[in-house]
């Protein structure tokens, strides 16, 4: 496999365009970063986590760009997308039906799906619903006319630092911070902030922390602000253990009736995805393969060289 980082790179800065979405409570627009070649039939999705933006994924679809139409959405509610009328529509089932709307306008002829954290629940998501349809679609009366290979199928999957199973003491942490208020009055200030919300990122230069500030805080009224709908906190507020356990149970189904590779990336020090879970994931999906960080918790940014390569080997393998 070639050296990524020394692949011929189609495009310094990604195009940015919207896509309309619909929910029970009326429409929203949807924003997504698109890197590479928009001929390109061979798309790579890339959904971010639960706070962060599509600009995370810079670095990594920059480097894929030659071999992918990257594409990386803000989902709603957070960056340049529209926020949500009713918070009850943060949560993966409207996640799922807004990205099967972009694909709708994307028309992959191969799709490849990197999702961190809340980004790999929304893949699950999809493919549940994807092995679900083709479970139980009724056969037609009439033949269709769409060519039988017709619709959307997934390919390559990443989850980077999630599974079905969420860890109590990852999902607890998450829940302190994600819906409060914070304010900084300079960028320096939003950069420490980051920094120490962020630590389970790993090691990282002064360089890839103002670039993960910039891409979560927006410059509003003298001072620097979250750039998401506080209100993503809500739904995660009001979930009961029940509600949970069912949720789980939907998410194993869905991890279990994937059919093509996925690739497991893990923090060692995740308090998300527990070693145990990872094992676990492993044994109930033989299609499944895991890469574990050393140094790292919740999540890894991708930013890094080795963790670049590693994907990119992986899906282009």
């Amino acid at each position: 496999m070639p050296d990524i980082a020394a692949t011929d790179q189609q495009d310094s800065q990604p195009r940015l365009d919207y896509v309309t979405c619909i929910s029970p409570f009326g429409t929203h627009r949807m924003a997504y970063w698109e890197w590479g070649d928009p001929r390109n039939d061979r798309v790579l999705l890339c959904v971010h986590g639960l706070t962060r933006m599509g600009r995370d994924f810079d670095v990594i679809a920059r480097r894929l760009s030659a071999h992918y139409r990257v594409v990386c959405p803000d989902i709603v509610g957070r960056g340049q997308s529209d926020w949500a009328i009713n918070a009850s529509s943060y949560a993966i089932p409207q996640y799922v039906s807004d990205i099967v709307t972009l694909l709708a306008r994307l028309r992959p002829a191969s799709l490849d799906w990197i999702g961190t954290s809340m980004g790999g629940l929304i893949g699950l998501g999809f493919a549940g619903s994807l092995a679900f349809s083709e479970a139980n679609r009724p056969v037609r009366i009439v033949p269709s006319e769409l060519p039988s290979d017709a619709g959307l199928r997934l390919g390559k999957i990443v989850l980077n630092d999630v599974g079905p199973r969420l860890g109590g003491n990852g999902l607890e942490r998450i829940a302190e911070y994600v819906g409060r208020p914070e304010s900084f009055k300079d960028f320096a200030e939003a950069v420490e902030y980051v920094r120490r919300t962020s630590a389970g990122f790993g090691r990282h230069t002064q360089a890839q922390w103002e670039a993960l500030t910039r891409n979560a805080f927006l410059s509003h009224d003298g001072g620097w602000v979250k750039h998401y709908d506080l209100r993503i906190a809500e739904p995660i507020m009001q979930q009961t253990p029940l509600a949970l356990q069912g949720s789980e149970a939907i998410l194993w189904a869905a991890y279990e009736s994937i059919r093509t590779p996925v690739l497991l990336v893990r923090g060692q020090e995740s308090d998300l995805l527990s070693s145990a879970t990872a094992q676990e994931m492993l044994v109930r999906n033989p299609n499944a393969a895991l890469y574990e960080v050393p140094g790292v918790g919740h999540a890894p940014s991708l930013m890094q060289d080795e963790q670049v390569q590693r994907i990119a080997d992986f899906l282009l393998e």
